[in-house]
């Protein structure tokens, strides 16, 4: 396995700094311009963006400012978060939607590859024909901005498991509608690495490495939003997981998602640098 033409992309909380999802902000300490030319400078092709710091920056420099530069970083992978109840009604839909709005027109200016998409967390059971109904007009909206969708598999939501991802895509079956496959998420949920080369290659629109320890501290919450590893430094098969996607056919950047409690204190510099790194050597 070689990391000939492998280019990565940091996702926001990998280089955001000391700050983590649903804290007391999720506004980055670092200035935009720091992320991109620190990501660059360690080797990453793309960068993501959650809703809030993406719409603070933009108020505070502007979308022209910001496609400035990220080409004057040779960045060109670019995914936003995290979309949620995308599929519910009232207040919660409507929030939503404004979120939806804000998201697709940054993408449309940024050149974003894909919106990262949430399931309903902390539910047992998916309404899979609601979920199809609503994740396909998503879908379908996203084409507009000339961006894909991309839903991630989480154990603590109503779509863990392979079976239920695949209806929901499936049943949709929108050239934009794809899943977001995380090494975590997998390991975490009791997902069997080989159960991949189920997902048709159309179906896997992103894709994110990480680590963790053999135990997880509970709430399993707080274990994916304070204690993952970088990837190489825990006990997942960093590697196998990798040849899995690829063995689908897979093509696209490979998202790097560290969010650690002790990682988010370094020096920006020396954030990007090791999770560059770390992450870079397990394709060797």
């Amino acid at each position: 396995m070689s990391n000939q033409n492998v280019e990565l992309l940091a996702a926001y909380f990998t280089l955001s700094g000391d700050v983590y999802p649903f804290g007391p902000t999720e506004v980055s300490p670092f200035a935009f311009r720091d992320r991109v030319e620190a990501a660059a400078e360690a080797g990453y092709k793309g960068v993501g963006l959650i809703h809030v710091d993406l719409m603070s920056t933009v108020d505070r420099i502007g979308f022209r400012e910001m496609r400035h530069i990220l080409e004057a970083n040779g960045i060109k992978h670019i995914e936003f978060e995290f979309l949620t109840d995308w599929y519910l009604d009232g207040e919660a839909r409507r929030a939503s939607d404004k979120m939806r709005a804000e998201l697709f027109k940054a993408a449309q200016e940024l050149g974003a590859r894909a919106v990262k998409t949430a399931p309903v967390l902390h539910q047992e059971e998916a309404n899979i024909p609601l979920m199809v109904e609503h994740f396909g007009n998503l879908s379908a909206e996203a084409a507009t901005f000339g961006t894909d969708i991309v839903l991630e598999i989480m154990p603590f939501s109503n779509v863990r498991t392979i079976d239920t991802a695949l209806a929901l895509v499936q049943g949709a079956n929108h050239d934009n509608g794809k899943l977001l496959l995380d090494i975590w998420h997998l390991a975490r949920g009791g997902v069997d690495f080989s159960e991949i080369a189920r997902i048709p290659a159309k179906f896997i629109g992103s894709v994110e490495l990480d680590d963790a320890d053999k135990y997880a501290v509970e709430p399993l919450w707080q274990d994916t939003i304070h204690r993952r590893r970088l990837p190489g430094e825990g006990v997942l098969d960093v590697p196998g997981f990798i040849k899995a996607i690829q063995a689908t056919g897979y093509a696209g950047p490979w998202g790097v998602e560290v969010l650690s409690e002790v990682v988010r204190k370094l020096p920006l510099q020396e954030m990007a640098q090791r999770t560059f790194e770390t992450t870079m050597s397990q394709f060797k």
